[in-house]
């Protein structure tokens, strides 16, 4: 056919129809013309046999600018592409340039960087034996849209993988790539997994310390070392920004956020009733995964360490002391205390999901971490004994927003706070709060109140105090009679025994 190439496959097939056929007859069965016929039999052999071509069929259209302006352009910066010196061409040369160049510019460009180009980055493939390598590294999952109670859930999946059969073991972990998140995941894993590999990698331990002041790093660089001796593994990381070297992790990054947005899309919805579903969900998928290795992971799990007799700390001591406005600070995040702890000194624990709060060896407190971008985690439970005694102190207080256990009570001293004078909507708002906590009816009693709000109507403490709160627990009058003594003598046959 016209304009396309004659391979030696058709020469081949040509030369032995040609010992049975005429010239015409032979092309035909090949697809090609007369023409190309007699030009084969002219070079008297296949393509592959012949000299290849030493001489132009045109006049180079580059040799004007080639070495005067192009060579210099590309040994100077030789990262230049060919649109950019063809637009450069074209503007100290407009009319001689033409846009027709640029496939041949390419193609040149291309032929020069292989003669004199510089030295390009080698990769080396790498053999993996069973049990010796294991893995870790986070990757952003917002991309998965999941909405967790009716808000998007900013979070972070941290995986685990083995490299030679693939096993992984995935965490959904809400914040950064903190070190507590990377004790958890890699403890649950190899527990999970009931061995450990020989080395352990992440990727320049990114996950392991934040670099905000040499104290720091080396305090959370000594806590990963300690992490990897306790169960026997040789730390290791990729160079800074090769990410190919951590490839036997960043790969299966990749698959398990594919296979997540599909199963997503099987289940029908994005939304979760809350964060352990999101948790189980995550799971399930994360078991399909590796069901596909399980041949491989139960040869592996041979070869693979024991694990050492117990876990080791998963989280961070930091010491705090609980001011006289009942809170305490870690981190940058404001907590709340109960008031009888206003004046002593804390260790606090930092977990990945809860701040523990201990005095002397005694754990006085544990409360929810704050989440990504929450400074605050007041508990309205410990306000309320200071706040009852002085209730007016609510209408201006700094905390007083991050009081409100649900949107329905902030809306409800909204609208006290527009109809009642100050002093009285202080004390509603205050007596709703105290009766959420007292009667343990903190959803039941926002329901209510929106019920009100929606018809127009202002909550009213004692009739919400009738409804809501604990009844007294009335006890039946109950009289015991006791029988005499002789009656005993009369179930024993009239025996009196000594």
């Amino acid at each position: 056919m016209p304009g396309r190439r004659i391979n030696r496959t058709q020469v081949a097939k040509y030369m032995e129809h040609r010992k049975e056929l005429d010239q015409e007859a032979a092309a035909a069965k090949v697809g090609i013309g007369v023409r190309s016929a007699r030009r084969i039999e002219r070079a008297g052999g296949l393509p592959s046999k012949h000299e290849p071509r030493s001489w132009r069929t045109r006049c180079d259209p580059l040799a004007r600018w080639w070495d005067s302006d192009i060579a210099p352009l590309v040994t100077a910066t030789p990262t230049l592409n060919a649109v950019t010196i063809l637009e450069e061409l074209q503007r100290r040369y407009p009319r001689e340039v033409p846009p027709a160049l640029l496939r041949t510019l390419q193609r040149r460009l291309r032929q020069w960087r292989a003669q004199h180009g510089d030295e390009r980055e080698v990769y080396f493939a790498q053999e993996h034996p069973p049990g010796r390598l294991g893995l870790s590294d986070f990757t952003d999952g917002a991309g998965l849209g999941v909405i967790v109670e009716g808000r998007p859930l900013d979070h972070r999946l941290y995986q685990f993988a083995l490299a030679n059969s693939g096993w992984r073991h995935v965490e959904v972990v809400l914040g950064g790539e903190s070190f507590e998140a990377l004790a958890i995941g890699l403890q649950n894993g190899l527990w999970h997994l009931g061995g450990v590999p020989e080395e352990h990698r992440t990727d320049s331990l990114s996950a392991a310390f934040r670099n905000l002041n040499a104290e720091a790093a080396r305090d959370l660089t000594q806590r990963y070392e300690a992490l990897c001796a306790h169960y026997a593994m040789r730390a290791s990381r990729n160079n800074p920004g090769a990410s190919h070297e951590n490839g036997a992790i960043e790969s299966r990054q990749g698959t398990l956020k594919d296979r997540l947005d599909q199963a997503l899309l099987l289940r029908g919805s994005r939304d979760f009733a809350s964060l352990e579903q999101y948790r189980q969900f995550v799971g399930e998928v994360t078991v399909r995964l590796n069901a596909r290795v399980a041949k491989a992971v139960a040869v592996e799990r041979a070869v693979l360490r024991p694990l050492p007799p117990r876990r080791t700390a998963d989280y961070e001591e930091l010491p705090a002391r609980v001011s006289k406005f009942g809170t305490f600070s870690v981190r940058g995040v404001l907590y709340s205390a109960p008031s009888r702890l206003i004046g002593h000194r804390l260790t606090v624990r930092l977990h990945l999901d809860r701040v523990e709060a201990y005095v002397g060896g005694v754990r006085m407190l544990t409360r929810p971490r704050a989440r990504p971008g929450q400074r605050r985690v007041i508990d309205y439970r410990h306000m309320l004994p200071a706040l009852k005694r002085k209730p007016g102190a609510f209408a201006r207080w700094r905390l007083r927003e991050a009081m409100f256990p649900r949107s329905e009570y902030r809306r409800a001293w909204e609208r006290l706070a527009s109809d009642l004078p100050e002093r009285q909507a202080c004390r509603v708002i205050v007596g709703l709060l105290d009766l959420a906590a007292r009667a343990a009816c903190e959803a039941a009693l926002a329901q209510r109140l929106t019920q009100l709000l929606d018809a127009g109507l202002l909550p009213e403490l004692a009739l919400l105090e009738a409804e809501f709160a604990p009844r007294e627990p009335v006890h039946p009058a109950v009289c015991v009679q006791l029988p005499a003594l002789a009656s005993f003598d009369a179930l024993l046959g009239g025996e009196v025994r000594a």
